[in-house]
């Protein structure tokens, strides 16, 4: 009997895992025994309810044999911040498996990204397994954060992903040579749905679903431009007529910023219903079927309109798109994908309103052509072979998106179209210059 290990972080990843599982991507469960891993990577984890113990956690927990927790394993390690040494790697191995009672068991992994800890940790660990990444959102199109060495990149079997972006190739992990596979849109509908039903998802009646910004995102935001966000999509739910309309508070929000945001919802007339934050948005689409979806967070944003035919619109994305750093972060093709797909729910009403045809969109915006162009600039050394179809773009690409979804400083580093030309002078006033021309002298 194989043993496979599942890595997940929150109930949306859960949620993805359960639906490939019940897709019978990981084989049938009578001949293999399923361990999932979960972990808590938020600043305080010790505050937080731990993933099992979420309300309807019984949907996410069904298909495994046991469960896990990652923060207990490695107490008093923080998940986020830790790993291995190589030194340690086969006394954690042997730790590992008398404590979870693997035995001398073949061992299979399953995470989320072999790029960041604690999936990156657990996959070190077992070193010899072979190991499957699955990508619950949009991250799926976008480059790989850091560079994957061998011999790990030759251990990944393959992508596991949610097709949000018809008709784009996922980009994640090809430079390995890894092919994508798509998780059955049906099984997430279903898994999202029973979780929804479980946890007792309900919008209050609410015709438009706001949905700010993920913590990774709005760290370039104080307090006051986050919580203007806000209040600029209740604005622009308001405008489009919505009377009802319900909020998501993220898990680092401050406790006021819902009842600030009711203060202004009523001045605009406006009945505003504060949801859970420990459910996923995307559970609540089924049961409460909303009229609209408007936000900043480019996943649920796409889920809504790819997998229900929801009208979704975007605020505040190209705010996000100038404000994250560094340029390789990694939700930065999200946001671009949100933004080129999505209508503007603030100047653009005629289309807010009204279901997004995510294909034809992509092929009018060429939306495959600019995410690659956008992954060479976030990540040149590990896909060098785009650097021609960046350069084609670029060249004939509009200032105005241009400077949109690309920084001028980076483009001049890689000498790309766009980039501020090197004068001689301040070339050789440039410190590294310098500091060449001394050692040489």
């Amino acid at each position: 009997m194989t043993v496979q290990i599942f890595s997940a972080a929150g109930p949306e990843a859960a949620a993805v895992l359960t639906a490939s599982l019940r897709s019978g991507l990981f084989g049938p469960r009578s001949e293999h025994r399923r361990v999932l891993v979960v972990s808590d990577v938020s600043p305080a984890p010790e505050l937080s309810t731990p993933l099992d113990r979420l309300p309807g956690s019984g949907v996410l927990t069904e298909q495994f044999d046991e469960v896990r927790s990652w923060n207990e394993t490695i107490h008093p390690h923080h998940p986020a911040g830790w790993s291995p040494r190589h030194q340690d790697i086969p006394l954690w191995e042997k730790s590992l498996r008398l404590a979870w009672r693997l035995g001398g068991e073949r061992v299979e992994v399953v995470c989320d990204s072999v790029s960041a800890d604690p999936s990156r940790a657990i996959a070190a660990i077992f070193a010899d397994s072979p190991v499957h990444v699955y990508a619950g959102g949009l991250t799926a199109y976008g480059p790989t954060p850091s560079r994957v060495r061998l011999p790990l990149s030759s251990r990944i079997r393959r992508l596991l992903h949610v097709d949000l972006a018809p008709g784009v190739r996922p980009l994640l992990l090809s430079e390995c040579g890894v092919e994508p596979v798509a998780v059955p849109e049906s099984a997430i509908r279903a898994v999202l749905s029973e979780l929804g039903a479980a946890a007792g998802a309900d919008a209050g009646g609410s015709t438009a679903l706001l949905l700010g910004p993920a913590p990774s995102v709005s760290e370039g935001l104080g307090h006051d431009e986050a919580q203007a966000l806000r209040l600029r999509m209740v604005r622009a739910a308001a405008a489009l007529g919505h009377r009802a309309i319900a909020v998501q508070p993220g898990p680092g929000d401050p406790a006021d910023a819902v009842s600030a945001l009711a203060s202004a919802a009523a001045g605009l007339e406006v009945t505003l219903t504060a949801l859970p934050a420990s459910v996923p948005a995307e559970a609540f689409y089924e049961r409460a079927r909303p009229a609209l979806v408007v936000g900043c967070s480019p996943t649920a944003l796409l889920t809504a309109a790819a997998l229900y035919g929801i009208p979704a619109a975007r605020v505040g994305t190209e705010l996000l798109l100038e404000r994250i750093a560094p340029y390789q972060h990694p939700d930065r093709a999200p946001l671009t994908i949100a933004d080129v797909l999505l209508p503007d729910a603030e100047t653009d009403g005629r289309r807010a309103g009204q279901p997004v045809d995510l294909a034809d969109a992509s092929a009018e915006q060429s939306l495959e052509a600019l995410l690659r162009a956008v992954a060479y600039c976030m990540q040149s050394e590990s896909y060098p072979h785009l650097r021609p179809e960046a350069e084609s773009l670029l060249a004939v690409l509009p200032p105005d998106r241009l400077t949109r979804y690309f920084k001028r400083h980076r483009l001049t580093g890689l000498g790309l179209p766009g980039g501020r030309p090197v004068r001689a002078a301040a070339l050789r006033r440039h410190p590294a210059v310098r500091k060449v021309v001394r050692k040489l002298r």
